[in-house]
C-alpha cells in the first residue's frame, strides 16, 4: 500500500496545484474557459510526472487543436488519441517487452549464450562473436535494444573479461551488438514507424532481415579481426550436444516466431502474444525458473515503459493528424523540394537531421516525432516507403551509441558499473562500423527490399 500511495503522489499535487491556480483565477475573476482549463491540467500534470517530451507534443497539439485547426477543438485532440491507442497492432509492443522481460529473467538467454559459445569455440575472438550471435538471436525474440544489451551483456561482459578480453572493446562490443535489437525483427521501432505511417508492418519485418544480418557480420567480423591473438579450443562434440539439448526450447523461439511472420501464419501482434505464451510456459513448465512473484515484477516493469511510450504515442498521432489534415505536410514537402531537387542532396541532409536527433531522442520517441514529417519526403525524391522505413531506423540506432542521450552508454554505464566517457570511448569504432553500414543500407535498397517485395 505504501508503495501505491507513493506512485499516486504526484497526482495527487497534480490536482492540488490546479484547484489552487484556478481557484486563484476564480478571485481575480479571471476563470479560463474549457480549452485554456484542460491546457493547464495537461502542461502541469506533465510537469509533475516529469514527461518533458510528451509535455512538448502536449502542449503544442493542443494549442493547435484549440486555436489554429479549422473546424477542431480540443475535444478532437482525445479523440485522435483513442483511435490511435485503440489499435491492435498497438498490443505487439507490451507484449514483446513482457516476453523479452521473462526471458531475461529466466534461463531462456543464459542457454541461448551456452549454444552459441559452443559452437564458436574454434574462432579466435569466438566469445566476442558469441556476444554478437546472442545478442542477434535474442534480438529475434525480444524487439528491444536495452532488453537484448542487458540479457546477454550481463552474461557475457564478465565472462569476457575474465578471458582476458580488453575492457573497452568488451564494453563497446555488449553495448553495440545490443542495437540488433533495433533492426533485427520483431522490432519495437519498426513496428512504431509502421503505426506512425501506415506502412505494413510485416514488410518492415521482413525489410529488416537484410541490414540486420549485414550487421551481424560485421560486428563478428571486426571481434575476429581484433581478437585474433586469443586462445581458441576445439570443437567438443559432447559439449555442443549438451548445450544444444538444454537450449532447444530457446533456439526454437526464433523459428516459430519468424517463421510464422514470414509465412503470413502470424500477424505481428499474434507473433507477440505467441511469444509471451511460449516463454511463460517454457520458463515455468520446463526450466522451471520463473515464479509467479518474478511475473508480477515483469509485469510492473512493463507497465512503467507502457507509461512513457502510449502518452508520446497518442499525443503525437493526433497532433500529426492536424498537421496533415491543415496541409502542413504537403507544404513542407513542396518547399524543401523548390529548394532541394537532388535526391543525394535530400537523403545527405535527412541523415544528417536523423543523426542528431538520435543524439538527443530516443529511437521510438524520433520514429513517433518525425517520420510522418519526412517519409513524404523520402518517397517525393523516389525512395520506397519501406526501404526509408530502414534507413530511419538504422540512423536511429546509431543514436543508440551517441551522447548525450545514447540509451545504450547509459544503461550500460549503470550495468556494468563504468565511467560514462569510458563507455563512450569505447563504442567509437563500432559507430564508425554503423556509419559505413548506413551507407550501404542507403546505396543498396535490394538490401532491405529483396525480402520484403
Amino acid at each position: 500500500m505504501e508503495a501505491v500511495a507513493r506512485n499516486l503522489r504526484p497526482l495527487y499535487w497534480t490536482m492540488g496545484i490546479v484547484i489552487a491556480l484556478f481557484g486563484a483565477l476564480g478571485l481575480f475573476g479571471a476563470m479560463p474557459g474549457p480549452k485554456v482549463l484542460f491546457f493547464l491540467v495537461m502542461v502541469v500534470g506533465l510537469l509533475f510526472l516529469r514527461q518533458p517530451v510528451v509535455l512538448v507534443l502536449a502542449v503544442v497539439a493542443a494549442y493547435t487543436h484549440a486555436f489554429f485547426a479549422t473546424n477542431s477543438g480540443v475535444e478532437f485532440l482525445l479523440q485522435d488519441m483513442w483511435f490511435v491507442v485503440n489499435r491492435e497492432v498497438l498490443l505487439s509492443i507490451p507484449m514483446f517487452i513482457v516476453a523479452g522481460a521473462i526471458m531475461t529473467r529466466g534461463s531462456i538467454a543464459q542457454r541461448l549464450i551456452n549454444v552459441m559459445i559452443e559452437l564458436t569455440a574454434p574462432i579466435p575472438g569466438g566469445l566476442g562473436v558469441a556476444a554478437v550471435l546472442g545478442c542477434a538471436v535474442f534480438a529475434a525474440i525480444s524487439g528491444s535494444s536495452i532488453v537484448t544489451m542487458l540479457a546477454i551483456g550481463s552474461i557475457m561482459y564478465p565472462a569476457m573479461i575474465g578471458a582476458g578480453y580488453n575492457k573497452l572493446f568488451s564494453l563497446g562490443l555488449i553495448a553495440s551488438a545490443g542495437t540488433l535489437g533495433i533492426m533485427i525483427p520483431p522490432s519495437i521501432p519498426l513496428i512504431l514507424f509502421g503505426i506512425m505511417t501506415e506502412v505494413s508492418i510485416t514488410e518492415m519485418f521482413k525489410a529488416g532481415i537484410g541490414p540486420g544480418l549485414l550487421l551481424t557480420l560485421a560486428f563478428a567480423v571486426y571481434s575476429y579481426a581484433m581478437n585474433r591473438h586469443m586462445p581458441t579450443k576445439r570443437w567438443s562434440l559432447s559439449g555442443i550436444a549438451k548445450a544444444l539439448r538444454e537450449g532447444i526450447w530457446a533456439m526454437l523461439l526464433p523459428v516459430i516466431l519468424l517463421g510464422g511472420i514470414y509465412s503470413g501464419y502470424f500477424s505481428p501482434t499474434e507473433a507477440a502474444a505467441v511469444s509471451v505464451l511460449y516463454a511463460v510456459i517454457v520458463e515455468t513448465l520446463i526450466h522451471r525458473d520463473m515464479k509467479l512473484p518474478d511475473y508480477g515484477k515483469v509485469l510492473v516493469e512493463t507497465v512503467q515503459l507502457l507509461g512513457v511510450l502510449l502518452p508520446l504515442l497518442a499525443i503525437a498521432a493526433s497532433l500529426n493528424t492536424v498537421l496533415d489534415y491543415e496541409g502542413v505536410a504537403d507544404g513542407w514537402v513542396n518547399f524543401v523540394k523548390a529548394h532541394v531537387t537532388d535526391k543525394v542532396t535530400m537523403m545527405i541532409g535527412i541523415n544528417l537531421l536523423l543523426l542528431v536527433v538520435g543524439c538527443l531522442m530516443d529511437a521510438g520517441s524520433a520514429i513517433i516525432v518525425f517520420s510522418p514529417l519526412l517519409l513524404p519526403l523520402a518517397t517525393s525524391v523516389g525512395y520506397d516507403p519501406v526501404h526509408f522505413g530502414i534507413i530511419m531506423t538504422a540512423n536511429l540506432e546509431i543514436g543508440y551509441l551517441t551522447p548525450p542521450v545514447g540509451l545504450n552508454l547509459i544503461v550500460a554505464m549503470a550495468a556494468f558499473k563504468e565511467n560514462f566517457w569510458t563507455i563512450c570511448k569505447a563504442a567509437i569504432p563500432f559507430v564508425v562500423l554503423m556509419l559505413l553500414w548506413l551507407v550501404v543500407v542507403i546505396a543498396f535498397p535490394g538490401l532491405s527490399l529483396y525480402f520484403a517485395k
